[in-house]
């Protein structure tokens, strides 16, 4: 979610408040030697699981830069620049945090390893045994400002690989997608002119659209697909700056419960036209509640890892004319990063970084033991 820092769209959005009241969520539950030491203790507190009875053996992303695990361009896409990286593994993988994303966390709960970037689909059949990223940092359910393909096209690229038997219908029986975007969307819709009128029909476009795909891939033979619930946007760095990063933009916020409301009620039309299906087979995970606890409770859950400011980043530009990673004509770093990333929730204005996601993670467990 590169572009996702929406927003700023407080007055634009305050005739919608009166729709938004009665939203209905899904509940969540609660290099350095110093920087190896919280890797170490990161890794093996990853936990496991089962999302269902039966153990998938394939996970398909589709999604943005929170589940982007390399497929944005090297070395131009930010991703692929140091420090991003530095916790795990050291050196830049593509992935927008200085770790692990959202897409290790539950390819780790599933028992898999973390799938393949889409980019890197040559390489061999050992590595798409445990499935495909078609995620893309920058993305959205619709075009961007970023190049990258759009969700309908990162299905476009799944369907032609099952074309080309790459993926089989055996594989697909045992596999789950994950799908996480849409923040992008409503950042483009705000640069664009977006007017306060025009807000709910907009997001109601989103919500829609990603209904029809979702369809899509369960239609292509994925029996189970994750999808999640947009996080506070509110209270992201690139909004909560305005405040010195003291307090998340509640307007903000109601629009992505908005947002979550009709995709829940997405969710529950399409479980309904699944016949004979003995479980959901659209899962909701709850992103908002679990950012919310995560940042509400400081990481009191995880015992010694807390986070004495949450909503301030780690990685920042010297100026505002920089962002995490930049660098001058001569080479010089145009970027500072905070003491330990491992007491930070979030890596730079948009992205959480590993220990934040872990926290995410932490928080969702309860949602994911309901399936």
């Amino acid at each position: 979610m590169d572009s996702k820092s929406l927003l700023c769209f407080s007055i634009l959005c305050f005739s919608l408040l009166p729709e938004l009241s009665g939203v209905v969520r899904v509940s969540a539950g609660r290099g350095s030697h110093r920087h190896r030491h919280r890797e170490r203790r990161s890794s093996q507190s990853l936990g496991g699981g089962e999302l269902w009875n039966s153990n998938p053996r394939k996970l398909f992303v589709f999604g943005d830069s929170y589940v982007d695990t390399g497929n944005n361009r090297k070395p131009a896409a930010k991703s692929w620049q140091y420090p991003y990286g530095v916790t795990f593994p050291g050196k830049p993988t593509g992935r927008f945090s200085d770790g692990r994303v959202l897409t290790d966390y539950l390819a780790k709960y599933l028992k898999v390893k973390s799938p393949i970037p889409y980019k890197w689909r040559k390489v061999g059949y050992g590595q798409l045994k445990y499935g495909m990223n078609f995620a893309y940092g920058g993305t959205g359910v619709f075009n961007t400002f970023v190049m990258s393909p759009n969700m309908s096209t990162q299905i476009d690229f799944f369907q032609q690989l099952i074309g080309e038997l790459t993926f089989t219908s055996q594989d697909l029986q045992s596999s789950v997608a994950l799908v996480s975007l849409a923040g992008n969307d409503y950042s483009v819709y705000q640069a664009t002119d977006g007017s306060a009128q025009g807000w709910q029909p907009f997001i109601t476009k989103v919500v829609n659209q990603l209904e029809v795909n979702l369809r899509r891939i369960h239609g292509v033979g994925v029996p189970k697909i994750v999808v999640t619930a947009l996080e506070p946007l509110g209270c992201l760095p690139s909004s909560t700056v305005a405040s010195s990063f003291q307090q998340c933009n509640a307007t903000e916020n109601q629009l992505v419960n908005f947002h979550n409301m009709l995709l829940q009620q997405s969710v529950a039309k399409l479980n309904s036209e699944v016949k004979d299906a003995s479980a959901s087979t659209f899962i909701l995970l709850d992103l908002y509640s679990s950012f919310m606890a995560a940042l509400n409770n400081k990481g009191d859950h995880l015992g010694n890892v807390k986070f004495e400011n949450p909503l301030k980043p780690c990685c920042v530009g010297v100026s505002s004319e920089y962002s995490c990673g930049s660098m001058g004509s001569n080479g010089e770093k145009k970027y500072t990063i905070c003491e330990d990333p491992g007491a930070a929730f979030f890596w730079d204005e948009v992205h959480p970084t590993q220990h934040g996601w872990f926290a995410v993670y932490s928080a969702l467990q309860a949602n994911l033991k309901q399936f």
